[in-house]
């Protein structure tokens, strides 16, 4: 998370004007702009820090639970503690712990629009229903089958017990969760930033090769044009813009809460 801060054009050019003023002896300089860089990772890092800790207590506020048959008793634990082999009791208002074979329906309609985008609950009984003489229909998804219940959906009405086989990334939903975890796509404001930030690199990079073969052409020395570069290059970038950015985003985030 830190090192990620310092992919910001911005703040490559800082710390690389603060790695040239150090080692051309510009201590004063070159303490400046890593103290500026500095609060300015701190803060970010602070700040994202404090925000994943109250997503994480939030999570652990939120226990859902299931209702499920042990040591032959009929006992609520954490979802997370269901697994495959489990007989869960579902009735109206429930949501589906896990991925599992329908054992037996009553009535039992299950909400599936989150997998298969169909508004109109699915009807839900055991491969062979003697009670109303019902098979499984063929189907070419197992989100179609009628016997199978499935993580993430909802029962609308009845009841009914479903024997899990898949839990977590085995399911069809975490599946989809999976694939959903992948890199996190870049906001307008992000992308906006970034194109900002390489603008002024080019910029400032082409302004500093030009001064500095400028004053060397004048034979003003290349150490006193390297140092002139290096000031240039520094009063052109602005050294408090990833700084004032972090903070306005927290300041953002704190009223938002």
């Amino acid at each position: 998370m830190v090192l990620s801060y310092f992919k910001s054009p911005l703040v490559i050019i800082l710390v690389f004007a603060g790695a040239i003023s150090a080692v051309v002896d510009q201590l004063v300089n070159a303490a400046i702009i890593f103290f500026v860089v500095g609060m300015s990772v701190i803060l970010g890092f602070y700040q994202e820090a404090k925000a994943e800790n109250a997503a994480a207590m939030l999570r652990a506020r939120i226990r859902t639970t299931a209702s499920v048959r042990r040591d032959g008793q009929r006992v609520e634990i954490p979802v997370s503690d269901v697994v495959p082999g489990d007989l869960v009791y579902l009735s109206a208002g429930d949501l589906v712990p896990a991925d599992g074979k329908v054992f037996s329906a009553k009535d039992l309609f299950v909400d599936q629009a989150a997998l298969t985008g169909e508004s109109f609950p699915a009807e839900k009984y055991p491969a062979w229903d003697v009670a109303t003489n019902n098979s499984v229909k063929e189907a070419k998804e197992d989100t179609d089958r009628t016997d199978l219940a499935f993580m993430g959906t909802s029962v609308v009405s009845g009841t009914g017990i479903v024997s899990i086989t898949k839990t977590g990334p085995s399911t069809a939903y975490g599946g989809i969760a999976k694939q959903l975890l992948g890199k996190v796509p870049e906001t307008e404001f992000d992308k906006g930033l970034r194109r900002f930030g390489y603008l002024i690199m080019q910029v400032t990079f082409l302004l500093v090769v030009f001064v500095f073969f400028v004053n060397a052409l004048f034979r003003h020395g290349i150490l006193t044009s390297l140092l002139f570069s290096i000031a240039l290059a520094v009063g052109l970038t602005p050294e408090l813009l990833p700084m004032i950015v972090t903070i306005n985003l927290a300041t953002g985030d704190g009223h938002g809460g």
